[in-house]
């Protein structure tokens, strides 16, 4: 059953508990998803790149799927869930990968991609609707001579909303570092689960309360992000005979504070020979680095890479229907070119130590040579360059996965686990954020968003 279901709609799902009836003759008027297949398909994200993962998921599924038209709908919602105490998961594109919007104990799923208004444009910066599209909010700032200043690799399928809720940075943090950098959020405005619910502003830091928090410490309704000037970019791939040369040419192109860059990716032969349309650009065993330069930046990048590697391709990014950005081969895409053809690989997330970050790479890299394929990304974090890192595994058991990361750690790699659902296990520190946890305790007393997911949250309410 899908529509804006009355309640002499309700009898037409007896299979549904007790509470979800009531909950649907309270939110009458707001669009509601009620059909088995159809919820249990919209309850999932991308969590099967984890083998881990696909086997504790599968099979998780709300109850029923709410589409909220405005913050309006959203009070209503919280305020029904609160009332019954029915967990509420919010969603937006649904295309993380470790299960961030898949419900673990079942009731609501608030699909937000309905909240895409822009509320106003001003230089520098932008108010939003949660759900917005960000490919579709990109192309509505560029005539204005701006863009979002990073984005996730899905960033035509994924919303401004789940980026900030489940992301940490991506195609553009080369320049301005991760979400959590002070200044890239500005503000978040956030709905509680109470049984009054509230409209919370969060400015500047009190911001990054709901940053990669999951969904758990509030419903986003609108963010205001900053913005930079919108160039023409170059998508440009490098070969070099070696990772450690392709490493070397990426370290001066990113220390060239005077060339304009939003990418730069260095990848390990083989995943280049999983690129499909870009393959005939990869040269036969080499690595390659994926790019994305400012057309007036092009000569001096070129000059940067000199005869140390070879430019295979210079096209301008296209992101239009039918295109494939070459972004799109970097970030965790650079893991689905290869889950393609070869399902049997998974991937960890990892952050190199700063003052030997390319030592750090190579180190890991010699050290599991039939097990690991190299995949890095160049980022700014804490004011300095460093390299964050997608690698590529080649699974075979859970223990081995878990000694792979015990061997990063040991060596001073920070490790993001990929493997797990919770905000602690995923956190490179082990734990989840104080401010975080804090929070949820006042705008989510019950503990019903994504319960499961801060697995140390204690509900202040029975």
């Amino acid at each position: 059953m899908t529509a804006a279901l009355a309640k002499a709609d309700t009898p037409a799902a007896p299979d549904l508990p007790p509470a979800i009836l009531a909950i649907l003759a309270e939110i009458d008027g707001i669009p509601v998803e009620t059909e088995e297949k159809v919820v249990r398909k919209r309850s999932r994200d991308f969590f099967w790149y984890s083998p881990i993962l696909n086997e504790e998921l599968t099979g998780k599924s709300a109850d029923i799927v709410v589409t909220p038209r405005s913050e309006a709908d959203v009070i209503r919602v919280a305020a029904a869930c609160a009332r019954h105490r029915v967990p509420l998961t919010p969603r937006a594109g649904a295309t993380g990968n470790y299960g961030q919007a898949v419900p673990l104990q079942r009731g609501v799923l608030m699909d937000m991609q309905a909240l895409t208004a822009i509320e106003w444009v001003k230089p520098g910066h932008v108010r939003v609707g949660a759900g917005a599209n960000m490919g579709k909010l990109d192309a509505e700032l560029r005539p204005q001579g701006w863009e979002l200043r990073m984005h996730p690799s899905t960033k035509r399928t994924a919303t401004i909303g789940g980026f900030v809720a489940g992301g940490s940075g991506g195609v553009g943090s080369v320049t301005y570092g991760g979400l959590r950098e002070p200044g890239n959020i500005l503000a978040a405005r956030i709905v509680t689960v109470e049984e009054t619910p509230r409209v919370i502003e969060l400015r500047g830091d009190a911001a990054q309360k709901i940053n990669r928090a999951y969904g758990t410490t509030g419903i986003i309704t609108a963010l205001e992000m900053p913005l930079a000037p919108a160039y023409p970019w170059i998508d440009v791939l490098v070969a070099a005979p070696d990772y450690a040369t392709l490493l070397a040419i990426g370290q001066d192109v990113a220390r060239a504070d005077g060339v304009i860059k939003k990418l730069l990716s260095p990848i390990a032969w083989p995943l280049p020979d999983y690129f499909g349309q870009l393959k005939p650009y990869c040269p036969e065993g080499q690595p390659v680095m994926a790019c994305m330069i400012a057309e007036a930046s092009l000569e001096s990048f070129r000059d940067i890479v000199g005869t140390r590697g070879t430019i295979t391709l210079e096209t301008p990014t296209r992101e239009e229907a039918g295109s494939t950005p070459l972004y799109e081969y970097t970030w965790n895409h650079t893991t689905l070119q290869m889950l393609k053809a070869d399902r049997s690989v998974t991937y960890l997330q990892c952050l190199f130590p700063q003052a030997r970050f390319v030592e750090s790479i190579l180190e890991m890299a010699a050290l599991f040579p039939e097990e690991m394929i190299p995949h890095c990304e160049f980022i700014r974090f804490g004011g300095h360059l460093t390299c964050s890192a997608l690698p590529v595994i080649r699974y075979t058991t859970k223990e081995r996965l878990y000694e792979i990361i015990a061997a990063h750690e040991a060596r001073g790699v920070m490790i993001a686990n990929p493997h797990v659902v919770s905000l602690e296990d995923g956190s490179r520190h082990k734990r989840a954020d104080a401010d975080q946890l804090g929070f949820k305790a006042e705008i989510d007393p019950h503990g019903l968003l994504n319960p499961g997911k801060m697995r140390s949250y204690v509900p202040v309410k029975a």
